[in-house]
């Protein structure tokens, strides 16, 4: 299999994932079984997934009672996930490095060292000022496992609404929705990978599709035309093909990432 040949010979390698790759490991926003279970209140209000939660205006009380279950749910559990474990045992002792539009924290949880993973969208794990009044950002567990605690199962509210601790203004999750985001948490890890990147790089990507294109794929493509040598395999259960252009130094594999790691 090619890309079994070419993981052998490549010395370093290079991880990118979309949102594929956590739906895979089975973090799905599209779940309608797993919203009901979570989110029974939201659900009886005409909610069926995740998806149709982000970017809707809601209440700050039933806001913040969403995302201390969603985030306590998707980014805050202690067990490791296997596919995610896999795909660690596959880079093995290669030199690698990761790049992720997700940001549930699952690379750093399962092993990666977490200065080779960039997630240039942000991490649930961080929150920032909506304003924003300061470029600083702090760490979101306190704040969630507050919600949480607080949290009314039979309303889906919390009575514990957090609020920035500079100004007293609204407050959210660190990740990028707007152009209020503040990215510097995660520039240090984005200027490391710049500088590792050479030429002969074998670029494996998970689980990219259409939905944000711009952080992911289209950046993995232009960046294997770029590099001598380079070469990217796309595995994607969905959305497998590769530019014309790239033939003899793309590879698709049109199957869920589970099954080929597997």
């Amino acid at each position: 299999m090619t890309l079994e040949r070419w993981l052998d010979s490549a010395d370093r390698v290079l991880i990118a994932a979309g949102a594929g790759l956590s739906a895979a490991a089975g973090y799905d926003y599209a779940d309608g079984a797993r919203f009901a279970e979570l989110f029974p209140a939201l659900h009886r209000k005409g909610l069926w997934n995740r998806y149709q939660l982000i970017g809707l205006p809601l209440p700050p009380r039933l806001l913040w009672g969403y995302l201390s279950v969603h985030v306590d749910d998707i980014r805050f559990g202690a067990a490791p996930n296997p596919v995610y474990a896999r795909l660690r045992e596959m880079a093995g002792e290669r030199d690698h490095f990761v790049v992720t539009s997700n940001v549930d924290g699952l690379f750093a949880r399962n092993g990666f060292a977490s200065e080779r993973v960039w997630t240039p969208q942000g991490d649930y794990g961080r929150y920032q000022c909506e304003t924003p009044c300061t470029r600083e950002t702090w760490p979101s567990r306190p704040i969630v496992s507050a919600a949480l605690e607080s949290c009314d199962a039979s309303t889906g509210e919390t009575s514990a609404v957090p609020s920035c601790p500079r100004c007293g203004g609204e407050v959210f999750l660190n990740v990028h929705k707007g152009p209020e985001y503040v990215p510097d948490h995660y520039e240090p890890a984005g200027r490391r990978l710049r500088e590792w990147l050479g030429d002969g790089v074998l670029v494996i990507e998970i689980g990219a599709g259409y939905s944000t294109p711009g952080v992911i794929r289209w950046p993995v493509e232009s960046l294997v035309r770029g590099l001598s040598g380079a070469r990217l395999v796309r595995i994607n259960r969905d959305h497998a093909e590769v530019p014309a252009d790239l033939e003899g130094r793309a590879l698709a594999v049109r199957a869920d990432v589970a099954e080929v790691l597997a």
